[in-house]
């Protein structure tokens, strides 16, 4: 009978060790984990060196949770655990190379792994020096930048271990930044830190004017040189501050530009101050909401291709109600401009009515393909795709127009209309369907400028209403009936706006814009570009 019982202990025995053994075995870098029990503080700072010194990002939670005083070893097998603080005087202990729970214990049954503050900066750098070799690109970059913000010192060495090793110029570019910001807080030469300036002033932008800033307010060549640095950078700065705001204002301007553009074909032409124009680019948004919906529903992997779809689509239904309008109202109130204004305005309302009965008050959901998503950098510039395809599409949907006009007969006849009505009705050309189809045709370029809107505003009821007062200014100011004219003041407009917002506000800048164009038109009544003939004149 003691002879089974001494072998069922040794069983219990062999079975409570087993947990320990696989863990063991299943780690190839447990024994150096378990040996950060094994002796005092000289020891265990050599133990993490030679953790740091692998590049595994597993070791990453023993080194913190050691820092952190998390770190205890199972005095009867010696195992290195993380222990956190349980009721009943007990920690829970989890596996530090894998997380695996490994149940709870009294806490005489463990140990912690004391660190002191020369040990806690060993852990620090060690810990920088293993994501800065981390094997994904995106975490070295990361890691870089953090040491960047942080400035320390002690992570000088681990970023010269890590730029020795580095291959990716991109990376290689952030560490030596990083290295630079750390040098500055650090008490290497002078010659060091001068060399770090260099590096800073070459990076150029507000966070190294922080770093250098630091170092600015003293006396010697440092601060003069560091002075020196962030005087060109805010020169610098300033420079691409306006360089931005010049894009900006592009990118304001290619949409005033869509929005204007029908109704400088339509107001040049036919005299018509048509007041529901805005609710034609509202049409083409909504066209494309629709047509979104649809292929979410029926072939989401035709979603990048959804604006192509919509485009002309948009074009044919704002284009066929601008007809209708046309036929049905505007051919019966020619030469009465007031009369004009006001029923387009009452049809602008009945509209946006419309729109609210069939699909709600609220804005609706419209995405952006993949290939008008994201931004990119160039230089100190920020230019989103959406915004960069927009302008191109403005400038290519002007091209398309001019071309319409220059070498059609649709647009020679347009042109006749245009300068001399009279004249161009004795020559034999119908005016009233060169006024339907122009009509037409403005009301189709708003459609497709609502496809593009709806890219980077709320598609809603109101939508239209945001452009209509900018879209009648732009026409204004450019020229009557002037596709160059229309260009130029949409661009010049879209430039002077955003340079006037820092200073005035987004409304106030709109106001002065507008008393601008006011005394602009009081010393030019025709605009930048006034069109030529006979009926223009008088």
């Amino acid at each position: 009978m003691r002879l089974i019982r001494l072998l069922r202990f040794c069983a219990a025995l062999l079975a409570l060790c087993a947990p320990s053994t696989a863990l063991a075995e299943e780690h190839p870098l447990r024994g150096q984990i378990n040996a950060l029990a094994e002796g005092g503080f000289d020891h265990v700072e050599t133990i993490v060196g030679d953790l740091a010194a692998t590049g595994d990002p597993s070791v990453v939670p023993t080194l913190e949770a050691l820092g952190e005083g998390d770190l205890f070893y199972r005095k009867d097998d010696g195992l290195v655990v993380i222990a956190a603080k349980a009721p009943g005087r007990k920690y829970t202990l989890s596996d530090p190379l894998t997380d695996e729970a490994l149940g709870e214990v009294k806490r005489s049954a463990v140990k912690k792994i004391k660190v002191n503050n020369k040990l806690r900066r060993a852990i620090k750098a060690a810990l920088g020096g293993l994501t800065l070799r981390s094997p994904d690109a995106a975490t070295r970059a990361a890691a870089a930048e953090a040491v960047f913000k942080a400035r320390d010192a002690d992570a000088i060495d681990a970023l010269d271990a890590a730029l020795a090793a580095e291959t990716d110029s991109g990376v290689r570019a952030l560490m030596t930044e990083a290295r630079a910001a750390a040098v500055l807080g650090s008490d290497l030469s002078d010659d060091d830190k001068l060399a770090a300036v260099d590096v800073l002033l070459a990076r150029g932008d507000q966070e190294a004017v922080a770093v250098l800033a630091s170092v600015a307010t003293g006396t010697g060549p440092l601060a003069a040189a560091a002075s020196d640095a962030v005087t060109a950078i805010n020169n610098s700065l300033a420079l691409w501050d306006g360089a931005q705001s010049v894009w900006y204002g592009l990118s304001l301007g290619s949409v005033l530009l869509l929005a204007a553009i029908g109704l400088a074909i339509t107001f040049g032409v036919m005299g018509v101050i048509n007041m529901a124009h805005g609710e034609m680019v509202m049409l083409g948004a909504y066209t494309t909401f629709v047509v979104q919906e649809i292929i979410r529903t029926s072939a989401p992997e035709l979603f990048d291709y959804s604006l192509a779809i919509a485009l002309p689509l948009a074009f044919f239904v704002a284009g066929a109600a601008g007809f209708a309008i046309e036929r049905g109202i505007i051919r019966f109130l020619y030469g009465r401009p007031l009369e004009t204004l006001l029923a387009t305005w009452g049809l602008s309302l009945i509209l946006q009515q419309a729109v609210r009965t069939i699909f709600g008050p609220t804005n609706r959901e419209v995405g952006n393909p993949s290939f008008m998503s994201g931004a990119f950098e160039l230089g100190q510039i920020t230019i989103t795709y959406n915004r960069l395809w927009i302008f191109i599409f403005a400038l290519i949907v002007f091209a398309l127009l001019l071309l319409l006009l220059r070498v059609t007969s649709f647009g020679l006849q347009m042109r006749a209309v245009t300068q001399n009505r009279a004249m161009a009705a004795a020559m034999g050309i119908r005016t009233p369907w060169v006024d339907a189809l122009t009509f037409a045709l403005g009301s189709g370029i708003a459609g497709i400028a609502g496809v593009a809107l709806s890219q980077i505003d709320n598609v809603s009821p109101n939508l239209g209403q945001s452009y209509i007062i900018d879209s009648f200014m732009v026409v204004v100011f450019g020229g009557v009936g002037n596709l160059w004219g229309t260009l130029l003041g949409a661009l010049s407009l879209g430039v002077v706006n955003k340079f006037l917002e820092p200073y005035a506000g987004a409304v106030l800048g709109k106001v002065l814009v507008l008393v601008f164009i006011i005394l602009f038109i009081q010393q030019r009544p025709r605009g930048m570009f006034a069109l030529k003939g006979r009926s223009v004149e008088t």
